[in-house]
C-alpha cells in the first residue's frame, strides 16, 4: 500500500489550486452591499454584473439573500446580537476576574474599617 507518485501534471495542478485559494479576494461587507444595491436597481443584469465584479452568479444570490433576510430581521424588530461561543467564554473570565477583584477589595476594605475603629481586634 505505497502511495503512488504524482506526476508532474498532477503536482501542477495542485500548486495551481493552491496559489488560487491563497490568491482568492475577499469582500468586504461595503463591498458586498454595493454590489447587491446595484443588482436591486435593475440597471444592469445580473451576469453582466457579476461579470464586471469577477463574482459568480450564485455568489451573488448568495449575497443579496443574506442582505433581503438581515434586512427583514432588522425591520420586524430582530435586533438582539448573537453572541459567538468564544466571545461569552472570554466575557465569563472577565466577569469572575472583576468578581474577584471586586471581594478582595471588599475584604481589604472591611479590615482597613476594623482596625480605624479598633473594633477588630488588631489593636496592641
Amino acid at each position: 500500500m505505497t502511495k503512488k507518485p504524482q506526476t508532474s501534471k498532477e503536482a501542477a495542478v495542485k500548486v495551481v489550486k493552491n496559489i488560487r485559494r491563497k490568491t482568492r479576494q475577499t469582500y468586504s461587507a461595503e463591498e458586498k452591499i454595493r454590489i447587491v444595491l446595484a443588482g436591486l436597481r435593475g440597471e444592469e443584469s445580473i451576469s453582466v454584473l457579476c461579470r464586471r465584479e469577477g463574482i459568480a452568479e450564485s455568489l451573488y444570490y448568495s449575497w443579496s439573500k443574506e442582505f433581503l433576510e438581515a434586512g427583514k430581521r432588522r425591520l420586524s424588530g430582530d435586533t438582539a446580537r448573537q453572541a459567538t461561543s468564544p466571545e461569552v467564554k472570554d466575557l465569563r473570565s472577565e466577569s469572575l476576574a472583576l468578581k474577584e477583584c471586586v471581594a478582595d477589595l471588599t475584604l481589604e476594605n472591611r479590615l482597613l474599617k476594623k482596625s480605624m475603629t479598633g473594633a477588630g481586634g488588631f489593636e496592641e
